[in-house]
């Protein structure tokens, strides 16, 4: 159902604009080309948000739109630092989005300025991370204390359900006329996450630490520490236009 819901909202914003192009709109004796509502490129992309793609839009020089979708499985191996505690991380993500591409230098002669971009838009944000840290005879930073322990720590983080703000900066010159490559980096704002940590197996402090507490005082702190409330985003990808 919910991945459903996210096809349902791009479908239904494509749909839209598609539905529209076949029309012309008159508005104070000026005439506006409903052509223009159709794409004028794809690209695809992998980044920290998963992989997928988005049709792109030109309005003018200066302006861009892209909607586009976001999912799959990543995976790390002790790569994710949540709180001072490394975890072997599962991803789970899906994530719809439309994005205005601002481009100050959109008629520059300079191809890599033309590039340029700052993007600002919306998401929905329905992701999940399965969070794993597992040792025998090992060790693990709970909430600033250290812990040798013989079991594992598991738990879900996940940003469900979300419509997020987002805002960016990105680069994706054209290569000849038809390619071109992109990258961006931004955040989108979801508010806290949320979180559950559970344990199994002995845990040792030698200062004679309580893990049970510092494992919810942990649990505590993601849910509400202000870091966060920002999901980062990584991406880049190639494009076509025609």
């Amino acid at each position: 159902m919910k991945v459903f819901k996210l096809f349902a909202i791009t479908a239904a914003l494509t749909a839209s604009g598609f539905a529209m192009a076949d029309y012309q709109v008159v508005d104070s004796g000026k005439t506006f080309d409903t052509n223009q509502l159709i794409p004028t490129g794809a690209r695809v992309e992998v980044g920290t948000t998963g992989y997928g793609g988005a049709l792109l839009w030109t309005a003018n020089p200066y302006v861009g739109l892209a909607l586009g979708y976001n999912g799959g499985d990543i995976s790390w191996s002790d790569d994710l630092s949540i709180n001072g505690t490394k975890y072997d991380v599962d991803m789970d993500n899906k994530l719809a989005y439309l994005n205005a591409e601002i481009r100050p230098w959109g008629t520059s002669q300079s191809r890599w300025a033309q590039g340029v971009y700052v993007a600002a838009g919306v998401g929905y944000i329905d992701s999940e991370y399965d969070l794993s840290k597992r040792s025998s005879n090992g060790t693990i930073k709970v909430n600033g204390n250290n812990y040798v322990f013989n079991g594992e720590v598991n738990g879900k983080m996940d940003y469900e359900n979300k419509i997020s703000p987002y805002v960016g900066l990105g680069f994706a010159p054209k290569i000849n006329k038809n390619w071109g490559v992109f990258g961006e980096v931004g955040a989108y704002y979801t508010g806290n996450p949320n979180v559950n940590l559970q344990s199994r197996g002995d845990f040792v402090n030698v200062n004679g630490a309580d893990f049970d507490r510092d494992l919810a005082a942990e649990e505590d702190k993601i849910s509400n520490d202000d870091k966060y409330q920002w999901l980062p985003v990584g991406k880049v990808g190639v494009s076509f236009h025609w």
